[in-house]
Order: C-alpha cells, then sequence, then structure tokens
C-alpha cells in the first residue's frame, strides 16, 4: 500500500530532523527548528511529507518562482529542492509517491516547469528509475531534470530559457 501524502505541519519537526539533516547543509538545528513552522506555511513551497500511519518516511521541498520579469505567468516555474527517503523505506514506492504529488502540486499551481538537479550517485538513478529523463550534467556531478507540463511545441528547454 502507498504512503500517504500530505503536507507537513509544525508538529512534524522532530520526525523531519534527522531526515532535513540526512540532506547535509544544515546551518544549525536551532535556527532549522525556528524556520520550519514558517517553511510549513509558506504560500510559494510546497513541503509535503509521505507517512505510514503517524510514521515519516521521507519529505520533498519545492519552491514556486512565482511570475517572471520578462515572461509573467507563462512559464511559471518551480525548483524541486529536496526529495528524501529514510533509508530503511527506499525502493518501496516512497519517492515515488512524493514526486507524484509534486507532479499534482504543480500541475494544480498552472506551472509550466518543475525541475531539480540530481547528485550522480544516489539521486540520478533513483529518478531514472521512477521514469524521468536525465538532462545534461549542467553543475559537475549532478544531473538536470525538468517536467514540462505545457505543450510540447511550446517547450522551450531550460539551458535555452535562462530563467
Amino acid at each position: 500500500m502507498p504512503p500517504t501524502v500530505r503536507p507537513l505541519m509544525t508538529s512534524d519537526f522532530p520526525q523531519a530532523l534527522p531526515m532535513l539533516q540526512g540532506m547535509r547543509f544544515v546551518d544549525s538545528e536551532s535556527a532549522l527548528e525556528q524556520r520550519f513552522p514558517a517553511f510549513c506555511t509558506h504560500p510559494d513551497w510546497a513541503l509535503l511529507g509521505a507517512f505510514e500511519g503517524e510514521t515519516l518516511l521521507g519529505y520533498a521541498a519545492a519552491q514556486d518562482y512565482g511570475p517572471h520579469i520578462r515572461s509573467g505567468n507563462s512559464h511559471l516555474t518551480a525548483k524541486l529542492h529536496d526529495l528524501y527517503t529514510a533509508p530503511d523505506h527506499r525502493r518501496k514506492g516512497v519517492g515515488r509517491a512524493l514526486m507524484q504529488s509534486m507532479e499534482a502540486w504543480g500541475r494544480a499551481r498552472g506551472l509550466r516547469y518543475l525541475f531539480w538537479y540530481a547528485n550522480l550517485r544516489e539521486a540520478t538513478p533513483a529518478y531514472v528509475g521512477m521514469g524521468y529523463t536525465a538532462g545534461e550534467e549542467v553543475q559537475e556531478g549532478f544531473k538536470y531534470f525538468e517536467i514540462d507540463y505545457g505543450e510540447a511545441n511550446t517547450r522551450i528547454p531550460g539551458p535555452e530559457r535562462h530563467c
């Protein structure tokens, strides 16, 4: 049975903390704890958790960049910043459930693009295994991925959009 995916709440912080730390680059645990509630309710962020009962199995975080100065709302873009599955729950559909929910979030917001970078070690193979196609290695050690919600005949590849 797939996990239940829902927005994370402030009360989920104790379970989310080890996962956030597992992604590395946490400046301080106390600062993270202070920031967490604002991100749970920020209108431009999706902070989703995958749960089995009350147990958090993984989370995903994406940021809607909003209208662009040049293209307005025609190329609304969001970046997936994090996708993390607890080690004991990997390869069991948690990441897939989170990505399906992120795709639905983007579609509901009227996004044109959802993009992310994935390290070559664990992340790129995981996304490819979920059916996503990696683009070029645009940053050393990271592949570029993108979901285009628009019509194929209006697609402008990310590197050519410059937004």
